[in-house]
């Protein structure tokens, strides 16, 4: 794994006078990620510097850093780690982060939020108490303990207080309201989804990190590590809407996230009911389902279901009422970096683990016949 890191006119190396006053020679050329943090380092604090992307993103970075780069300046670190950033960006869209940046800023300079309580991260009045000790436990039996599997890989589990649910609902029907009468053109979740909101843009990004290291991280490291799951260091925030009026239902795709989180929040609705087919890598998306990965998941208000992002799915039609959904799309830097370096995915790809199996079976197949023919051989 390996990539150019600092100023792209700068010369292959140079030198640096470090701490203790020697030398030190960085190669700028060609630097490596390491695999697993350094959980020695203490990573710097960014959220002073003018950058692109959230600075607890270049905290949770820093700590891949191979080693000879922790002496280095800051500034320099934080070059390079955005240079890692970017590159996850279409070049067309490099533009459009300093205009989000700003769009952000409007947002946040006009719009009055209906329940500050909202914007900071509370947690006896977001969780429930079982989930709640779940996570003040930290371990793989408490997380059991509340959580149902039924079927491979997507985890169910209550989590948000129905009084959270409607002051976050509350809230959203204040911002939707807002941008109405301000008649304020605001960015819808995705390409999907034409209602709804995201909540990082009208300030909530702040509660929401905290909601993915401290709650949702936790158990991606337990449940999801083989797709970076300890180390998501990013997120997209934002709810969906769907009924007369609304969005109607979702088709089948994956979610740009390594981890996602999704929680009915409400209202009364029949139908929505999500469908699941197998997670999938990139080479093998399109690719037909196995019986045991066929699955219906039907929403319940304050109940989550935590999945891979690249676990296929849809949504099908909400066919009375209004639904309302929180989802967190939770990435990883880290994992995106070293999953370009990567070939075999049968850890987590349903059809690259099927085609493993079969070659599997095959070697032990000719092997099995191989020796029969010796045993034959040596009768005769």
């Amino acid at each position: 794994m390996s990539h150019r890191g600092g100023n792209s006119n700068a010369p292959a190396a140079k030198s640096e006078l470090i701490g203790n006053g020697t030398v030190s020679t960085l190669a700028n050329s060609r630097q490596r990620l390491r695999l697993n943090p350094n959980k020695e380092h203490k990573p710097e604090a960014y959220a002073d510097l003018e950058l692109d992307f959230s600075p607890s993103i270049f905290s949770s970075l820093e700590r891949h850093l191979p080693p000879n780069m922790l002496v280095i300046s800051r500034d320099d670190k934080a070059k390079f780690m955005t240079e890692i950033l970017l590159k996850y960006l279409p070049t067309g869209e490099r533009n459009r982060t300093q205009k989000h940046k700003e769009y952000r800023q409007k947002i946040k300079s006009y719009y009055q939020p209906l329940h500050p309580e909202l914007y900071t991260m509370n947690p006896i009045i977001f969780f429930v108490p079982t989930f709640l000790k779940a996570i003040s436990d930290n371990t793989e039996q408490s997380f059991r303990s509340i959580i149902s599997e039924p079927s491979p890989d997507i985890l169910v589990f209550q989590m948000f207080q129905p009084d959270f649910c409607e002051l976050l609902l509350s809230e959203i029907e204040n911002f939707e309201k807002w941008v109405t009468e301000a008649n304020f053109r605001i960015m819808r979740p995705n390409r999907m989804n034409k209602f709804g909101a995201v909540l990082d843009d009208f300030g909530l990004e702040p509660m929401l990190d905290k909601l993915m290291d401290d709650f949702v991280r936790p158990l991606s490291r337990v449940f999801f590590p083989e797709v970076g799951g300890s180390t998501l260091d990013s997120h997209h925030g934002f709810v969906v809407e769907y009924g007369k009026d609304k969005d109607v239902d979702l088709g089948f795709h994956v979610d740009d996230s390594e981890v996602t989180l999704n929680v009915c929040l409400g209202k009364e609705f029949s139908g929505g009911e999500l469908f699941f087919r197998g997670s999938r890598c990139e080479k093998h998306v399109n690719t037909g389902s196995q019986p045991d990965e066929v699955f219906d998941y039907n929403h319940v208000p304050g109940r989550a279901v935590l999945h891979r992002g690249r676990h296929r799915h849809g949504a099908r039609a909400t066919t009375s009422g209004h639904r309302i959904n929180f989802l967190m799309w939770c990435r990883s830097s880290v994992f995106r970096e070293m999953k370009l370096y990567q070939k075999d995915f049968s850890s987590w790809c349903g059809e690259c683990n099927r085609m493993k199996q079969e070659r599997q079976h095959s070697t032990c197949a000719a092997t099995r016949l191989e020796l029969i023919t010796r045993e034959g051989e040596s009768a005769a």
